[in-house]
């Protein structure tokens, strides 16, 4: 009988033949610009494949072109990406953004509008309102608290019914943790679906990385990810990923080719790496998480933790976390007391916590969402969405949590001094 594999296990193997490369057990970073065909036959077949001029046959393998169009290191990396998406296939691209700007370009045209939720990453936010803008997409944004009802009579009112074509959700929210609820999501492009024109559903999953949650089994039709972030999880490299069916990747792919987007063979090598550590790091940094975040909520300088874990059954999310998600992550957000000077006080007197932004990798990273990564929201945005000026953001890494915390308390008590001394000068 055989045994099916889980995807760590796969992570080693999958995809590659070490005879075809000299017997080596892991995959050679193939440096090439260009590779030789056995004939012009073959050429001819590769390239009408590749340029979505034809199907490929059953036993049909996508031959070896040239690096912008394929190579043995993206391939083998997108075949096991697909594993823990149980996706038809995979693009991967040189940067998070590239991987999100190929797609909203791909399903998105001039007069189409565009409805993605709020809070989202800040250059995905940029990229809707002034590119895409400016190119005559409409986009309309919604926040987690409202109904499928809600949204459908706002999009409605907006006179878009007619012009929407996809919905894009990042989930949990960068920074604050708000959860979408993707089946909603996918009932709402139903809604709005044609026989002549599919509005599809594409899910930003960098927050909770390939392990905790399979966007695809709640309806998404495409999972986006900065492969920066928990896929790469080291923070040496840039990378983004696409996943899809096998009808919309083609159609990503395509476009990728001619953008010439696509990740090196040596990022892919990297990401491959990678790969064979993903469970084991992303499984320390939550246990770690849920530790540092037991601690936060202690705390009486913090006023708020926004964190999974912190999530109890009265809660409007709670629902939604137990049907998309199976473990809280290692991303927290918290409120501290005393706005901008008192978070900068905390972030500034940390010492084994690294002062960046980024996310996923095995160092744990804080950084001040309002002033950094989300400074080019408009600030009456920011209000509405949760993004304060005391809102600090915690990436958890593979540290020993207790030394972490120690760290956090350090950091917490020279901020306490701030908001001790702020509230004397104005007693």
């Amino acid at each position: 009988m055989k045994n099916r594999m889980h995807p760590e296990s796969l992570m080693m193997s999958h995809g590659y033949d070490p005879q075809l490369s000299e017997g080596s057990v892991k995959p050679p970073i193939f440096q090439t610009s260009t590779f030789a065909f056995k004939s012009a036959e073959q050429g001819k077949a590769f390239f009408e494949v590749a340029y979505g001029l034809r199907e490929k046959s059953l036993d049909e393998q996508l031959g070896l072109i040239y690096s912008r169009i394929n190579n043995p290191n993206l391939e083998i990396l997108e075949d096991r990406l697909c594993l823990w998406d149980q996706a038809d296939e995979c693009a991967v691209f040189e940067s998070g953004m590239s991987a999100i700007s190929t797609v909203l370009l791909e399903f998105l045209r001039p007069g189409d509008a565009l409805l993605y939720s709020m809070p989202t990453y800040g250059g995905t936010n940029h990229f809707i309102n002034h590119y895409l803008k400016s190119i005559g997409v409409d986009s309309i944004g919604f926040r987690p608290d409202q109904t499928e009802e809600e949204i459908i009579k706002m999009v409605r009112d907006a006179g878009l019914e007619n012009k929407l074509a996809l919905i894009y959700i990042e989930t949990p929210a960068n920074p604050t943790n708000e959860l979408i609820d993707i089946s909603m999501c996918k009932s709402v492009a139903d809604h709005f679906s044609t026989p002549e024109k599919s509005v599809y559903v594409a899910v930003d999953n960098t927050y909770m990385g390939p392990l905790w949650s399979s966007p695809m089994k709640h309806g998404a039709d495409l999972v986006l990810y900065s492969a920066t972030k928990y896929i790469g999880g080291h923070s040496d490299l840039i990378a983004g990923a696409v996943l899809a069916n096998h009808e919309l990747m083609q159609r990503v792919k395509v476009l990728r080719t001619f953008l010439g987007n696509m990740a090196s063979p040596h990022t892919c090598w990297l990401l491959l790496r990678s790969l064979e550590t993903l469970k084991v790091r992303m499984e320390q940094q939550s246990r770690n998480a849920q530790e540092v975040a037991k601690f936060l909520i202690d705390q009486d300088i913090v006023n708020k933790v926004h964190y999974l874990g912190a999530l109890t059954p009265d809660d409007r999310s709670y629902d939604i976390y137990k049907r998309q998600y199976s473990s809280p992550g290692a991303m927290i957000a918290f409120d501290i007391k005393g706005g901008e000077s008192t978070a900068f006080k905390f972030l500034n007197a940390l010492q084994l916590i690294k002062l960046a932004v980024s996310l996923g990798g095995t160092e744990s990273l804080a950084e001040h969402p309002a002033t950094m990564t989300h400074i080019g929201v408009c600030p009456e945005l920011k209000k509405h969405i949760g993004i304060t000026e005391g809102l600090i953001r915690l990436s958890i890494g593979v540290e020993h949590h207790e030394d972490l915390i120690f760290d956090i308390n350090r950091a917490l008590k020279q901020a306490a001094m701030e908001v001790s001394t702020t509230s004397l000068a104005t007693a």
